[in-house]
């Protein structure tokens, strides 16, 4: 079955990685009201499996998590060939320079600081994700 472009764009995945149930169900009610289709996970060992499954379009994470850190799951997403163009935001409570750094330097796209706004993560899904 071919599907037309049309339904290719419609509900493009975006992924909300992070230990707060609170963020997650905020992050999801925001971008499932835009229509996005959206996955969550709890933690980067439960993230890292999901991304296999579903190829979402754009990674938020965030960094602060226990067993495996915001920092390296954007490291592994970034360094496996099939992901590796996977846009990536982080989502921080810290809004330092070295934070924002680090980032970069795990090949994150962008650094969000929490708590964000709704524009605000509009904005960035906006920028990675054509709808």
């Amino acid at each position: 079955v071919v599907s037309s472009p049309a339904s290719d764009q419609a509900g493009s995945k975006v992924m909300v990685i992070d230990d707060s149930q609170t963020i997650r169900r905020t992050a999801e009610t925001l971008l499932a009201r835009e229509g996005y289709a959206v996955i969550t996970a709890s933690d980067g060992y439960e993230a890292l499996g999901k991304i296999v499954d579903h190829s979402p379009d754009l990674i938020f994470i965030d960094i602060m998590m226990p067993r495996l850190d915001g920092y390296q799951v954007c490291a592994l997403i970034k360094g496996n060939p099939k992901f590796s163009g996977t846009p990536v935001v982080m989502l921080s409570s810290k809004d330092g320079v070295f934070d924002r750094a680090r980032g970069r330097i795990v090949g994150s796209d962008q650094y969000l600081t929490k708590p964000f706004t709704k524009d605000e993560i509009l904005k960035a899904v906006k920028s990675y994700v054509k709808k």
